[in-house]
């Protein structure tokens, strides 16, 4: 029914019931080279190390590897002076055996030698003779005794063999890539990152730097939406303007719902408004014109569109005044892509905590849920405090740009100053 207010949990219920995790493949079928394909994407199965990390017992240090019997009461006062039988670079074989008195120069990640049992760093030796030639008259001497394992790095110090490193669900930072690129893990199944096709609809926005003619104002929505789809994770492509006309918005819609994961516009979306994106959407997509109790991005359309494949692509239509679009992306979309993503349902949404108000968040009863933007900072107390950003109005972006959190404040007379809210961190 027109005009009929819905929940926002009915409404996030209604989206995310239709937003399932995009199919999983192997890590090294994604454009790229593995592992940097990966990262940003979602494990979707466990990762069992087939392979230990590190593979064999090195040097943790450049240094001298010893016998421990031969260092036990070294010191400052009391050097050891052992031979110098040889030298063990990274990279290639142990072929070295430590001997009673003797000891191995060696490099950081160089394989520990058969007989030796620790590795004594440079700074605590002093070398003695031709360092450029090694023919068993060289030694070195030892300032600082050592216990078993100093200095050398064991099979498996890291990762066991048939140990799970990682767990379905866990997102993949940098980190985590290089882990899996240290067990080989090239085949181990991720859910790709959603591709999302943003776009802006009217003959009134320009964005190509161009004096503005009568009625006409500069797109920003795209801009901003196109920000705020790579930040969840997701990979936004920028579908551009595209004029009013039905024909053609069709067209861009049937194209991006082929190439794309989802779909993101901006505009159209309130109730009784005619424009090209309610009449295609409701024409071509199984849609639904939502509004809801919040303030702002009390509009809300979502959908699904049927693409060449057969298969339903999501179509998140959001309101046309910036801070609403903003706001409705935050609360909808958002956790929507994310959760195509494959991410576990702890991370689809920002962080809430529970903030301080230094100021009074003012409101009226009007039977909504206000999301007031704020600026959230960590005060002495240990506890995040917040205050407004003064101008609220949905179409006043430039001073919304600056805040870092969105504060939910239930419908009633506001929160006085001192009072707790629930406020919303825009971090990642």
């Amino acid at each position: 029914m027109a005009g009929q207010l819905i929940p926002i949990d009915e409404a996030r219920s209604h989206v995310l019931e239709r937003c399932s995790a995009l199919i999983a493949v192997a890590a090294d079928s994604l454009p790229g080279r593995f592992p940097a394909s990966v990262s940003g994407a979602v494990l979707a199965g466990d990762v069992i190390s087939a392979e230990d990390v590190p593979p064999f017992a090195n040097s943790a240090v450049d240094g001298y590897a010893v016998r421990v019997i031969d260092v036990s009461e070294a010191s400052g006062a009391n050097p050891v002076a052992l031979r110098v039988t040889g030298e063990i670079a990274a990279g290639s074989g142990a072929s070295c055996v430590v001997q009673g008195g003797c000891a191995v120069r060696i490099m950081t990640g160089a394989p520990t030698p058969t007989g030796a049992d620790a590795v004594v760093m440079v700074e605590d030796t002093a070398f003695g003779g031709d360092k450029s030639i090694l023919d068993g008259s060289q030694s070195v001497s030892v300032t600082k005794s050592a216990r078993v394992g100093d200095g050398i790095r064991g099979v498996g110090d890291d990762v066991c063999r048939g140990d799970v490193v990682f767990t379905a669900g866990t997102a993949i930072t940098p980190a985590v890539a290089a882990v899996l690129a240290s067990v080989n893990a090239r085949t181990t199944l991720v859910h790709p990152r959603p591709r999302v096709a943003v776009l802006s609809t009217g003959d009134e926005l320009v964005d190509d730097g161009s004096e503005l003619a009568p009625g006409q104002i500069r797109e920003s929505n795209r801009t901003m939406l196109v920000g705020l789809v790579n930040e969840s994770g997701a990979i936004a492509i920028d579908h551009g303007i595209v004029r009013d006309d039905e024909k053609l918005l069709e067209s861009v819609l049937r194209r991006a719902a082929n190439e794309c994961d989802a779909i993101v516009t901006s505009g159209g979306v309130s109730m009784g408004d005619y424009d090209v994106v309610k009449a295609v959407l409701s024409r071509i997509a199984d849609m639904r014109w939502m509004q809801i109790a919040i303030k702002p991005a009390k509009p809300f359309a979502f959908g699904l569109l049927t693409n060449d494949h057969r298969r339903a692509v999501p179509v998140f239509g959001l309101p046309g005044n910036p801070v609403s679009s903003l706001v409705s992306f935050e609360l909808l979309a958002r956790p929507a892509l994310r959760r195509m993503a494959g991410h576990r349902e702890a991370a689809w949404d920002r962080p809430l905590v529970t903030a301080i108000a230094d100021q009074p968040l003012a409101r009226r009863r009007d039977g909504k849920v206000h999301y007031q933007r704020v600026v959230a900072r960590f005060a002495a107390d240990g506890r995040v405090h917040v205050e407004s950003v003064r101008a609220q109005a949905s179409h006043q972006l430039a001073a919304t740009a600056l805040a870092n959190g969105i504060a939910v404040v239930p419908d009633g007379d506001g929160v006085p100053a001192g009072g707790e809210v629930s406020t919303i961190l825009l971090v990642t």
